[in-house]
Formats: structure tokens, sequence, C-alpha cells
């Protein structure tokens, strides 16, 4: 019955409307834990290149991080496992500081001025570099499906781990996987 997109549709208005009733307060749901794995490819594929702006109009270009472990995080604000996810980033990229390890947390469909607000709101204001793909280009030269999603490329460049869905990235396992990439 609820495979037919218009009783979809139907539902999801109806959710909506229950949100505005006065009065009528919607049970708080606890949101899923994080995961704490990374799917490896069968076979590794180099990933493609891209340059995009910074929040301050510097451009970063996937090439000058060759020769180091990348971590390309495709998010949005709206997204509410990109913000839950957002802390273990910073805590993953603060304790690989001092090896060739660099996050970029790649935006979407977003403008500086709008993630910068957002920035001001959450517990943490990341330290590595947030990127804007305001049309959407490199997540789609990426195939992402949905937010978050991430990968992880080893030092030639290539993508070795993907992770669809929020992750937990600092967790011992997701550490040990880096760290293996790291010591290659």
């Amino acid at each position: 019955m609820w495979r037919r997109p218009e009783w979809r549709l139907l539902a999801a208005l109806l959710s909506a409307a229950l949100l505005l009733v006065p009065g009528r307060a919607m049970p708080q749901l606890e949101p899923p834990e994080l995961s704490h794995r990374l799917t490896p490819l069968a076979t590794p594929e180099v990933a493609g290149g891209f340059v995009l702006e910074d929040m301050d109009g510097e451009q970063h270009a996937l090439q000058d991080y060759r020769g180091k472990v990348v971590l390309i995080n495709f998010w949005a604000t709206w997204c509410p496992p990109c913000v839950r996810e957002m802390p273990s980033l910073e805590r993953l990229y603060q304790e690989l500081s001092d090896e060739p390890f660099v996050v970029l947390a790649v935006n979407q469909w977003e403008n500086a001025d709008h993630v910068f607000a957002f920035m001001g709101q959450i517990d943490v204001f990341p330290s590595f570099p947030i990127l804007f793909d305001p049309d959407s280009e490199v997540s789609e030269a990426f195939g992402v499906k949905g937010l978050p999603t991430s990968f992880l490329l080893d030092r030639s460049g290539r993508v070795v781990y993907r992770a669809v869905g929020g992750r937990e990235f600092d967790h011992p396992e997701i550490l040990q996987q880096i760290r293996a990439l790291l010591d290659e």
C-alpha cells in the first residue's frame, strides 16, 4: 500500500500537518547510533579531480593532497546525521594532526554565509577545510546518492573505503583503518 508515490506523499503531508496542530506534542525519538564501519571497495578507484573554494574563497584542488590520506565528507547543514558526525570528524582531524592526513568537508548546495552562520550554532567549529560544491557537480562525479557520504582515499588518490550515512569517525575501528593507510 505505501509503495505508491502518492501514498508516501500523503503520509508525509499528514505527518507535517500533525506538527502544526497547536498543543499536539510529537514524541521525541532518539536518533540512531552513528556507525563505525567503512565499506572497502572491492577494487580501489582513482578519485576524480576537483577544485573547490573554501569559506574564505581559497581554492583547494584534490590533486594538492596527493601523498596524504584524504577523507572526503559530503554533507549539508539540513542533514541531521551530517551535523551529528561533525564533532567526530574534528576529533579525528585533531587526533591525526601530525600525520599526512586531511579531512575535506564538501558542503552541498549551500553558500558560505549560510554555513558560517550554522557553524556558530554547533558545539565544534571545524578546523579542517569546508569546501563548497554549489551545483553538486563533484558529488555527482563521486556518485553520491544521499548525505552524508564519505570516501577515504589512500596516498595515491584512490578511493579505498566508502561510508553512506553518519559515522563516528574517531572510533578505534576507523582510526585503525586510517592508520593502516598511513603506514602504506
